[in-house]
């Protein structure tokens, strides 16, 4: 059974480095979510941290009222 996954691949981008602090089950998903997609792409596992940012970059373009109001220019803690 083919799935289609909301990251298919990881985009090979100059990266800014953060330090984040995850809860082990977050930890344990992002793996899981790794070996998802090699299985269905047939490479190999990536990195479960370079999962974030694709993961973030996915919920940013889908978050309709973030879109909204950047496009506007407010801030989303603006009135």
């Amino acid at each position: 059974m083919t799935t289609k996954l909301k990251l298919s691949t990881i985009p090979d981008d100059k990266p800014v480095k953060l330090t984040v602090e995850l809860p082990a089950d977050i930890h344990r998903d992002l793996v899981a979510y790794a070996e998802v997609m090699a299985r269905e792409t047939g490479d190999a596992a990536p990195e479960p941290a370079r999962l974030i940012a694709p993961m973030l970059q996915r919920f940013m373009a889908t978050d309709r009222v973030f879109a909204r109001l950047r496009k506007s220019n407010r801030s989303p803690n603006q009135n």
